[in-house]
């Protein structure tokens, strides 16, 4: 099974957590296992927000996971960017996996968006969905749908090409 991890710092955002929630969900029916490396404020709000863990079974401090983390121990990797240590996190976790990426990068503020929109450019190579957002996720979900849509394509796509060799 392939296995995402989504990344989730200070939910100060109102739109982060549903958005975590639906990202786990689709990634779930894409046929990811799916892990939340998040602060404790943010798991506290996933906690609240899935009490059965219906979307979200697995949860990972944030800090505490780097010790562990290898390259290969993941198949994607998605970052919530809201402010400059998401950005950090997000550019750390990536060149551990060294894997395919998406950084979710939102923000109210259009110049503080675009910041964030570069940091990342400037320090990976992964693939960006932004959108001005902060108490309405419809923008950002409806890139992150595109997206997810395209990845999925893309893995069906490299499956057909494998079964081809055969």
């Amino acid at each position: 099974m392939k296995k995402a991890i989504i990344l989730l710092g200070c939910p100060e955002s109102p739109s982060q957590t549903p958005l975590a929630v639906y990202a786990a969900n689709k990634l779930t029916g894409m046929g990811y296992k799916v892990t939340m490396a998040s602060t404790p404020s943010a798991k506290k709000l996933l906690e609240v927000s899935d009490p059965d863990q219906h979307y979200v079974q697995d949860k990972i401090d944030i800090e505490t996971c780097l010790d562990e983390l290898a390259e290969g121990d993941y198949d994607l990797l998605l970052g919530f960017v809201y402010k400059d240590a998401a950005v950090s996190y997000f550019v750390t976790f990536y060149h551990i996996l060294n894997t395919k990426s998406l950084a979710l990068v939102f923000h109210r503020d259009p110049e503080k968006l675009e910041y964030f929109e570069n940091s990342v450019k400037e320090n990976t190579d992964a693939e960006i969905v932004s959108a001005r957002a902060y108490h309405n996720p419809t923008p950002l979900r409806v890139r992150l749908d595109r997206t997810l849509d395209k990845l999925n394509k893309e893995g069906l796509n490299e499956k057909n090409d494998d079964e081809d060799d055969s």
